[in-house]
């Protein structure tokens, strides 16, 4: 049977993996919350005996090798040891590449990217029945978008459980254009709307300001476009910049559904005309093409960049840094920019719920139902909260019928992030099913940590400070509300992908390479020649066949509306 990719994980999570953080109330009568992992049973018993299971995913570097407070509660309730294999000299790709020639998996999979490849593979279990026999809370969670995990029009199998959240609601913004605390100060808090605001703010700040107090050069601009980030702080925001949502690497027409690649948008091309100009006029990072991830960090913990085009969750590592040295006015303040003021930054345009980052259960693994049965007990309202509160008494208290962090505790894990997450464990294990931000459970309190409250008080006196100026409590209120946009009924093009084997695929990654030459070429071009070597990306394109693809992608999209419009 021709399948096609339904649920897949962007470009972007293909190649990280990156733990989203869940949580839930425990089981509870009445809606009074008295129960805690330490004293409810969960509803899915697990077998006693001790078994280790393989898990194959991406990098996670603060792994704490289930010798966190968390990881060893889960081994103890569970009896289960996970052990997981990260990628060594490669990408993850590459991990599931070298799977799927061999023929031989462990027990479950964080595939990303390789989905696909791993369900022609044959490599993927069903996972249907064995939830519908034995896994009440990953249903429960799901709820009315259970079957937004069937892999396609054509094939209903579950073959990855979706680690998004549902039913999620933004309360604050990781993402736009970045600036530190200090340039806004300096300018007085000035308007930024416009690439001519961001631009202005950094040239005043670097122009009195051409070096750090260490004697270290100012960086105006810095993009993470070295290595496989060149989508997040280069590409991407160039479609988000010009007013279209994201949807990886392609425009969607909202009405036909149509899709052509993001850059052949005239729109798009001066987004990058733009980029052009900051390096012409030095205000770009002569690096920012060739540094390494690593590189790019040390620079943003040095506090000598003064301005970032990213996600929070990219520089979030280098910020942190930054927030246990202290250097709070070097940290950044987010904005929507765009290109100018006829344009909305559609970074919360709604995709409804949006199947991502699943989990698999391979047809290798010693026991599908005692994993399965693992993964429910996860997705239990006790199993959320430990994960994302983790341990009454040691890690939140409950206070007038409200959890609530320790201060001592909130601090580490606001400025010292990476030693929080490792010690405790919280944000390590959430492999299953899980709620969003904004859930309440029936106590009343918020399956996660992240809600109103709670962002603003990890908010440093900078935070406050510069939001403050721009009369806004969290970031999330610069942005567009919710509902300044109608939902996408497709969700998000990013989530889907062409068959592995395709002429499609061969295409998309054809146009990958193109774009990964040409379009640092174009900004770093003088800017006379800025149009010819545009002109040359965009015929290259034409010439690798994006034409057929685009095609394809109308298709899976149209496909798609009509799938979830069941």
């Amino acid at each position: 049977m021709k399948r096609k990719m339904q649920m897949a994980l962007s470009l972007m999570l293909a190649l990280v993996f990156v733990f989203v953080t869940a949580c839930s109330s425990s089981n509870t009568e009445g809606g009074k919350n008295t129960t805690t992992p330490e004293t409810t049973n969960a509803t899915n018993e697990q077998p006693a005996e001790p078994i280790t299971i393989r898990l194959a995913t991406g990098n996670n570097p603060n792994w704490d090798d289930m010798q966190s407070d968390i990881g060893k509660f889960i081994k103890e309730k569970t009896g289960i040891t996970i052990k997981p294999e990260f990628p060594v000299g490669g990408s993850s790709d590459d991990m599931f590449a070298l799977m799927i020639a061999s023929d031989e998996y462990p027990d479950l999979v964080v595939p990303g990217g390789s989905t696909n490849k791993m369900v022609d593979a044959g490599a993927l279990l069903d996972l249907r029945p064995l939830i519908e026999e034995h896994a009440p809370n990953i249903k429960k969670v799901y709820g009315e978008y259970y079957n937004r995990l069937s892999y396609s029009k054509d094939d209903d199998a579950i073959y990855t459980l979706s680690l998004t959240g549902v039913g999620h609601t933004y309360f604050d913004s990781g993402s736009g254009f970045q600036l530190q605390h200090q340039v806004l100060e300096a300018a007085g808090y000035p308007e930024i709307k416009t690439v001519k605001d961001y631009e202005a703010a950094i040239k005043a700040y670097i122009e009195k300001n051409p070096t750090t107090a260490d004697g270290q050069p100012n960086i105006g601009l810095s993009l993470n476009g070295g290595e496989w980030q060149i989508l997040i702080s280069v590409t991407n925001p160039a479609f988000i910049a010009t007013g279209a949502p994201d949807n990886g690497e392609f425009f969607i027409n909202e009405d036909t559904y149509e899709a052509i690649m993001h850059y052949q948008r005239p729109e798009e091309r001066e987004y990058f005309r733009w980029l052009n100009h900051m390096n012409d006029i030095g205000l770009l990072d002569p690096e920012s093409f060739i540094q390494k991830y690593d590189q790019y960090k040390a620079k943003i913990a040095s506090g000598r960049v003064l301005g970032l085009i990213d996600q929070q969750w990219d520089y979030g590592q280098a910020e942190n840094a930054l927030k246990a040295k202290g250097k709070f006015s070097s940290t950044y303040a987010r904005f929507p920019v765009t290109l100018n003021e006829t344009y909305q930054d559609h970074s919360f345009h709604g995709t409804g719920y949006l199947p991502a980052l699943g989990i698999g259960i391979t047809k290798d693994a010693q026991d599908p139902v005692r994993l399965i049965k693992f993964l429910d007990y996860l997705a239990s309202d006790e199993g959320q909260v430990l994960l994302n509160w983790g341990i009454e008494g040691k890690h939140y208290n409950v206070v007038d019928g409200k959890r609530v962090i320790p201060a001592d505790l909130l601090e580490q894990k606001t400025n010292d992030n990476n030693t929080f997450t490792k010690t405790t464990g919280i944000g390590n294990y959430n492999l299953s099913a899980r709620y969003g931000d904004g859930v309440k459970d029936p106590s009343g309190n918020y399956y996660t940590t992240t809600f109103p409250e709670q962002i603003q008080t990890t908010y440093s006196e900078e935070d406050k400070k510069t939001l403050a100026a721009y009369g806004a409590t969290t970031y999330k209120d610069l942005w567009p509300s919710d509902d300044a946009f109608p939902e996408r009924k497709y969700g998000a093009a990013w989530t889907l992908q062409f068959e592995a084997s395709s002429q499609e695929n061969v295409i998309f990654q054809k146009a990958q390479d193109i774009m990964k030459k040409r379009i640092p070429e174009a900004i770093l071009a003088k800017p006379e020649d800025f149009d010819k070597v545009y002109d040359a990306f965009l015929k290259d394109l034409e010439d690798a066949g994006v034409a057929k693809m685009n095609a394809e992608l109308t298709k899976l999209i149209k496909d798609r509306v009509e799938l979830w419009s069941k």
